[in-house]
């Protein structure tokens, strides 16, 4: 085991070990973090604001010095190859300071400037990525006339106007419509196929499952799980089924009946979910059991646990709650 972990970090295009950041005042926002992504993979880095997910990109990103640990980017060291790092990288944080007075045609251009890219060269990547990222119309607006989506999207196109390999994306999607967050999701999809690793911050539970391989999460500066979706869905325990009732007024009955098939918990609209290791094969004994009571069922489904239920399972609270911190 040992050595296939030193073997994957051998060819981790994203490295961490034991990365620590503290603040004046004691606050420890990254917490002996560990963590390695190789080449290709989308990872999800998952957690309520204050938990330290805009810490670790910070650090990983060169923007912020660690106080303690190592991180390696591509192959380069965080603090003593920063500038190698830079030039590996693409980076859309959530804070991108941009011209309101300029068009996004131009931002494009200086930020190809910035990355030493020749003018001739460098419009022509504007072009490109304009096309790419569907901004063709709105190339000559001011950026003051953009949506949310539509900035998020240019952010996206900026961070890869020099080709980087290894993409930051620090919670791209906060704020956007779903129509606009579905849009974001095809594009990363096709840059991760098409061979850039991506390390995205999110808390949104939904865009881990669906955009990443893998998914760590990060709690009080700490890294309190990680692994596939799938892996960590098996972190819940026994699967879930839904139980709707018609009659909403009797939940209570149906909860203290269904007790004896495994734990009931709550649900909105009349409905109940109720753990148990029987999982699809319990349905007709529930069913029976609340039939006997003259209890009636509208439906009963089998219920796959989500990284929500992780959340909850591995820190004790839901990742939407706020740790009481300011966003780190």
């Amino acid at each position: 085991m040992q050595q296939d972990d030193d073997s994957a970090r051998a060819e981790a295009t994203i490295e961490v070990e034991g990365l620590e950041r503290i603040y004046p005042g004691g606050l420890r926002a990254v917490d002996g973090v560990d963590l390695a992504v190789s080449a290709g993979e989308i990872y999800g880095f998952l957690g309520p604001n204050g938990a330290g997910k805009s810490t670790t990109v910070r650090i990983l990103t060169t923007l912020l010095r660690p106080t303690g640990g190592h991180a390696r980017i591509a192959g380069y060291d965080v603090v003593k190859q920063a500038s190698q790092v830079r030039r590996s990288i693409g980076v859309a944080l959530q804070e991108a300071a941009l011209d309101p007075l300029m068009t996004g045609r131009e931002l494009l251009q200086l930020q190809g400037a910035l990355h030493g890219i020749r003018r001739p060269e460098s419009k022509l990547r504007a072009e490109e990525l304009l096309e790419r990222v569907d901004l063709v119309v709105a190339a000559d607006r001011l950026l003051n006339t953009y949506s949310g989506g539509m900035r998020r999207r240019l952010d996206l196109a900026m961070a890869l106007v020099h080709r980087p390999s290894v993409l930051f994306l620090d919670e791209p999607t906060t704020g956007l419509d779903p129509v606009s967050r579905s849009s974001l999701w095809t594009e990363l999809r096709k840059l991760n196929d098409e061979g850039t690793t991506i390390f995205l911050t999110t808390q949104y539970l939904e865009e881990a499952e669906q955009l990443a391989d893998r998914v760590g999460i990060i709690d009080h500066g700490k890294l309190v799980a990680e692994g596939t979706p799938q892996e960590l869905g098996r972190l819940v325990g026994e699967p879930g089924l839904y139980v709707k009732l018609i009659d909403e007024s009797k939940s209570d009955d149906a909860r203290q009946l269904l007790a004896v098939h495994g734990a009931v918990s709550d649900r909105s609209a009349g409905g109940l979910t109720i753990r148990t290791a029987l999982g699809a094969r319990a349905i007709a004994p529930i069913v029976r059991t609340l039939d006997e009571a003259e209890i009636e069922v509208d439906a009963v489904e089998v219920e796959e646990p989500t990284l929500d239920d992780v959340f909850l399972a591995v820190t004790g609270h839901k990742a939407e709650e706020d740790s009481g911190e300011d966003a780190v």
